[in-house]
């Protein structure tokens, strides 16, 4: 096992790292920027190292910054979180490189994953079902939209290297199309140094529901059942539920073998995620594979019983699954809300400030994840995330009331944040009858 690990992220994940770390003996090392200097959950860190000002292009995202106070630090590994370097390839490469683990899968594995459009390729030879695509990148407007008048609107425009809802436009029609194109290419180049764009027919009325897979180095890939994560907004989740309430048992089966096919066929190790949608007669598509840690692990973690956190640790410092696939079972109901510093009545507009209230829930089968506090600054320049919320009851009716419960007694002041909506939702009738889509939210609200 390792003894010294630096964590190379911020706020709510990187507290979760550190508490994992404690527990597996592991002394920890957090790297902040200088706007994050006051953050409270350093001081439970072994050490803290600061990498540069608070634009995280110039301290969390500089690769260069984080090896360096790695190597001052003499850590044996970095974890990355969620979000800045956790799906970059080249900063797994220069981690190993610097003869310093990274806790993740390998920098092929991302590379290959991380293509959307190669992705898909190997989702056939591994015989997983790929929603209707252009079978690679579309570089021409008119031969764009030719194939769409064929496969029939509307289409979706996304980035070969997308992720975290950027590069992505929806297109009813050809001048739709048209004028789109030219945007997500650009955004496409923005975000992620890559304008390749394909197209994919949208599946209308579909579920969101991706399988949480774990794999090790010998070989060994297991899945950890699904997650229900069809209430978004803008390609956001807002609310994450396991298990999925519109799948049987055979089809919750037949997803969870097409996600370790998935992941087998890409030699994949480490914690990681295949998202799905899955269609009103049952159908399910691959939607891409997020190779990290995923926000909403929580969820299965409470339904499996299974640290995730721990044994992705645990798998980049060599040990083998010592479990098999029967033993990991479905127990209960979970459900995760997140709490973010937004206002709904605004179209979700950011709302940075500083937190003078800060009431949490608590009870049976609570938890919440979160670093806030009462005088905690919501800095704009960050993710808007300040708490996940989490409650794991026998029964969805059970979990739901928990929920209506503990989303009346979180209390954040005076800053806006997105309980207001959380609790419409808990209280909406499609919602308690399981009936929604990935346009739910954005239909009703």
């Amino acid at each position: 096992m390792f003894s010294r690990l630096l964590i190379a992220n911020r706020g709510e994940i990187a507290l979760r790292i550190i508490r994992a770390c404690k527990e597996l003996g592991i002394r920890t090392v957090c790297v902040y920027s200088e706007e994050d200097r006051d953050q409270p959950y350093l001081r439970l860190a072994d050490q803290a190292v600061c990498i540069g000002p608070g634009p995280a292009t110039e301290s969390y995202l500089r690769i260069d910054r984080v090896i360096a106070a790695a190597e001052v630090a003499n850590v044996d590994a970095i974890h990355p979180g969620y979000g800045f370097l956790a799906e970059n390839a080249q900063f797994a490469d220069a981690c190993r490189d610097s003869k310093i683990e990274f806790v993740g899968p390998s920098a092929a594995s991302m590379r290959l994953l991380g293509d959307k459009i190669a992705a898909k390729k190997l989702a056939r030879q591994a015989k997983v079902p790929n929603i209707p695509w252009t079978e690679g990148p579309v570089e021409d407007d008119r031969e764009a939209g030719a194939w769409a008048a064929k496969a029939g609107y509307p289409v979706m425009i996304k980035a070969a290297a997308g992720g975290g809802g950027r590069g992505i436009r929806m297109c009813h029609n050809q001048a739709a199309l048209m004028h789109n194109l030219m945007a997500a290419r650009a955004e496409a180049q923005a975000a992620f140094k890559d304008s390749s764009l394909y197209l994919e027919k949208v599946i209308e009325g579909a579920r969101h529901v991706e399988v949480q897979v774990l794999g090790d180095r010998a070989g060994n890939v297991l899945h950890f059942y699904e997650r229900d994560c069809s209430l978004q907004r803008r390609h956001q989740k807002l609310v994450e539920e396991s298990p999925c309430p519109a799948l049987n048992e055979r089809a919750r089966e037949e997803i969870c073998k097409a996600a370790v096919r998935l992941a087998r066929a890409a030699g994949y190790y480490s914690a990681g995620t295949i998202e799905f949608l899955v269609d009103r007669k049952g159908a399910f598509y691959l939607l891409e594979m997020n190779t990290r840690i995923q926000v909403e692990h929580p969820v299965t973690e409470m339904v499996t019983g299974r640290d995730l956190v721990q044994w992705q640790i645990r798998v980049a410092a060599g040990e083998t699954l010592p479990f098999k696939q029967r033993d990991i079972r479905q127990r209960g109901v979970a459900i995760e809300c997140r709490i973010n510093a937004e206002d709904p009545a605004k179209d979700f507009r950011p709302c940075p400030g500083r937190i003078e209230e800060f009431r949490v829930p608590g009870g049976f089968g609570v938890r919440v994840d979160t670093h806030a506090c009462a005088g905690l600054m919501v800095s704009p320049r960050y993710d808007s995330m300040i708490a996940k919320l989490i409650v794991h009851k026998p029964t969805r009716p059970e979990a739901i009331a928990c929920m209506q419960r503990c989303l009346e007694e979180f209390h954040i002041a005076p800053i806006r944040t997105t309980i207001p909506i959380l609790r419409e939702i808990f209280s909406h009738t499609h919602f308690l009858k399981g009936e929604v889509d990935t346009g739910f939210v954005e239909r009703t609200w």
